[in-house]
This record gives structure tokens, C-alpha cells and sequence, in this order.
């Protein structure tokens, strides 16, 4: 009967140390994964748990400027949104991850952004690896007007080339057409330098 006892207790005292030892790797496998997060990764949790739902986003830039935007469709460095500006009319925007300072969101939806990576294996979407220069290209292709918002203040004007880490933007007045006689200089920008890109 002792026997019995001894054993029960040995068999009770290694499952609950069995037990102990995976919850404490699985706190660190979830610490590890957090850990591997990016902003990105953040965001684009929130956008598929949203279903791409309208939802808004409290941003600061670098520029110290603040809106609120309804994101759009995310790249690999980058995201297009929608914002609302003054007088309730929508303007799209393209904002590069790295231009932000903070995001705003509401405490119930945190957890929401924690969720990415649990299933993300597998191979990324064509979005997903279509960096900055790709989308600024486009606009460029399409000599699209904008206004490229700097740390030092706003510029507009159309997009005369882009390189691989700046674009060239020709600055002339806004309800003016990128002709020659209008262009009153070409900017270099780094990429770096770019906070938010207004179309």
C-alpha cells in the first residue's frame, strides 16, 4: 500500500513538472515570436482581421504631424491609405512604414495585431514584397502631381524619376501642369527624407 502511495506521488510530481516545463516553453516560444513582429507585421493583423474593414489609424510621422487614416493595401515597406482631410474630402496617400513615430490604436484592438505570423508560413503575396520605389515608380510612370511631405515641410510636384533609394521630383505650383516653363526646380529626395506621399 505504501508502494502505491510513493508511486502515485512520484507519478503526480513528474506530470505536474512535465507540465510546468511546456507551459514555460511555450511562453517563450510566444515571446520569441513576438519578438520577430514588425510594425508591418502589426498592421496588416489588424487589416485581415478587420477583412479590410473600415477601421482608422492614429498616426504620427516623423514630421510630428498627426491623421488619421483608413489603410488600403500594404506593401513591404510601405501602405496606401485613405485619409480625410478638412472639408470631408478623401485624398489617398502612401505612407512608408519607417516615416512613422507612433500609431494610435484603441486598446481592443491590440490583441488583433498580435495575431500575425501564428500562421504565416508559406510564401508572401506579390503586394507584399512590392517595395516603396515600385509604387512611386508607377506614379511616376503616370506623371502623377503630389505632394511629398518632409520632415522640413511640403513639396508639390510630379514625379520626374526614381532611383533606387530617392526620386527626383519636379516642384512647380499646383495648379500648374509639369511643363518646362513651370518647373521651378528638380528636388532630389532620399527616400528617408519622405514622411507621407499625397496623390
Amino acid at each position: 500500500m505504501r508502494w502505491d502511495d510513493l508511486f502515485d506521488d512520484l507519478e503526480t510530481q513528474l506530470e505536474r513538472e512535465l507540465t510546468a516545463e511546456e507551459l514555460d516553453l511555450e511562453i517563450e516560444e510566444e515571446r520569441l515570436r513576438l519578438g520577430r513582429l514588425s510594425v508591418r507585421d502589426r498592421l496588416m493583423a489588424l487589416h485581415e482581421s478587420q477583412g479590410g474593414g473600415a477601421y482608422r489609424l492614429a498616426l504620427t510621422l516623423g514630421s510630428g504631424e498627426r491623421l488619421s487614416v483608413h489603410p488600403v493595401a500594404f506593401g513591404r515597406d510601405w501602405f496606401s491609405a485613405d485619409v480625410t482631410a478638412e472639408g470631408s474630402r478623401t485624398r489617398q496617400c502612401i505612407v512608408p512604414i519607417g516615416a512613422l513615430l507612433g500609431v494610435g490604436l484603441e486598446a481592443a484592438v491590440v490583441p488583433r495585431t498580435l495575431e500575425a505570423a501564428r500562421a504565416a508560413d508559406g510564401h508572401p503575396s506579390l503586394s507584399a514584397r512590392l517595395g516603396l520605389a515600385f509604387v512611386l515608380r508607377d506614379l511616376c510612370r503616370r506623371r502623377r502631381a503630389v505632394d511629398l511631405v518632409l520632415s522640413s515641410g511640403e513639396l508639390h510636384g510630379t514625379l520626374d524619376r526614381i532611383g533606387r533609394d530617392h526620386v527626383d521630383l519636379a516642384v512647380h505650383d499646383r495648379d500648374a501642369p509639369r511643363r518646362e516653363s513651370e518647373v521651378r526646380e528638380i528636388r532630389i529626395v532620399p527616400f528617408a527624407a519622405l514622411q507621407l506621399v499625397r496623390l
